[in-house]
């Protein structure tokens, strides 16, 4: 469902409500950790808007009590926040499926999926002058994606082998390459690549300032729109010692999710005073309602997508094994708050 601002609502909307200033006198505080810093990996990405917006309102300190300590620790790449996760520098993260997944692998179960954030996002676009009516006609063109193995490349990969296609390191004819956001965007204003299949707001970008043709949009491009692009991942260890103060943490992030859908305008402010702030560079407001039209803000991590995105990481050679997904989602907390707040539990 929409509102008149373009924002998708995403799960039941409690009546009333009122962004988590009671959270920090809930029962559990009694006996909740304290003196414990809670450190959290994010990006300056509308894909982490709760993050965002949780970080510039303190909903997340509020949440977790005045004797514990949010951390926030920025990052730029997935990669480099479940390194940070191994090492026991972060505790939480938000984060994209396809480095959940591999984190999940490699560490044989020591993160898990706790919560949803963002699902779709994302948008498939030509160079100016090029009009890809049949994705067929994708063969001998060249692709850029941001990260090889994240949720746009493995989106991308899915595309080119349901229309029979494959990239020229598998032996086919499309050249898909890897390049940051940024870059992408130069070298689609040159020519030097065809398309990209790309996060918003790069999207819209692409869109507004290299006169990029949609190719697929967002709802296109897999599973109708209803795939995750970013989701709240912990240490397990952190979990066991702290499982209140990621409750507490849990119960912020819903109240954050319903405060967005609830307040689009206001939190499409707060995400790009906090990107500027971070990043020194904010984004353009035609840009911003454009991007935000392509994304669902949402607790739900979707768990069928993610499966899905272990199997085309598996298929792509992402994942040398199949592992044993049983345990990469631990939504237990999060029902537990769904249930409490009247919401939507997660099946």
């Amino acid at each position: 469902m929409k509102n008149s601002n373009g924002f998708k609502v995403s799960g039941v909307i409690v009546a009333g409500f009122l962004i988590i200033a009671g959270l920090s006198g809930c029962s559990s505080e009694k006996v909740v950790s304290e003196n414990v810093d809670v450190r959290v990996g994010y990006f300056p990405n509308i894909t982490h808007s709760q993050a965002l917006v949780g970080r510039e309102q303190g909903s997340f300190q509020k949440a977790i009590g005045t004797k514990n300590k949010v951390m926030w620790k920025l990052f730029n790449a997935g990669p480099a926040e479940v390194e940070a996760l191994f090492a026991k520098a972060i505790d939480i993260a938000y984060i994209g499926p396809g480095p959940a997944i591999n984190g999940y692998s490699k560490s044989k179960g020591d993160i898990q999926i706790v919560a949803g954030a963002t699902d779709a996002g994302a948008i498939f676009v030509s160079k100016k002058g090029m009009v890809i009516k049949n994705l067929k006609d994708l063969s001998g063109k060249k692709i850029g994606v941001p990260q090889f193995g994240n949720t746009q490349d493995l989106t991308l990969r899915n595309i080119l082998s349901e229309n029979g296609l494959k990239d020229k390191t598998k032996g086919g004819t499309v050249e898909v390459r890897q390049a940051s956001n940024a870059d992408i965007l130069s070298l689609l204003k040159k020519g030097d690549i065809d398309a990209a299949l790309v996060p918003e707001p790069w999207g819209s970008r692409l869109i507004k300032e290299a006169g990029a043709n949609v190719i697929l949009d967002y709802k296109e491009l897999f599973r109708k729109g209803n795939y995750t692009t970013a989701v709240v991942v912990v240490r397990t260890e952190f979990l066991k010692e702290h499982p209140l103060i990621v409750e507490n943490f849990i119960k912020a992030h819903v109240d954050v999710t319903t405060y967005i859908n609830n307040n689009p305008g206001i939190a499409k402010v707060i995400v790009n005073k906090q990107i500027t702030e971070l990043t020194k560079k904010g984004i353009e407001k035609d840009v911003l309602d454009a991007a935000f039209k392509r994304l669902t803000i949402t607790n739900n991590p979707e768990k069928d997508s993610v499966l899905d995105f272990v199997k085309f990481s598996l298929q792509e050679g992402f994942l040398r094994l199949n592992p044993d997904t049983k345990n990469l989602f631990n939504l237990t907390i999060l029902n537990k708050v769904l249930k409490e707040k009247g919401q939507v539990q997660i099946k």
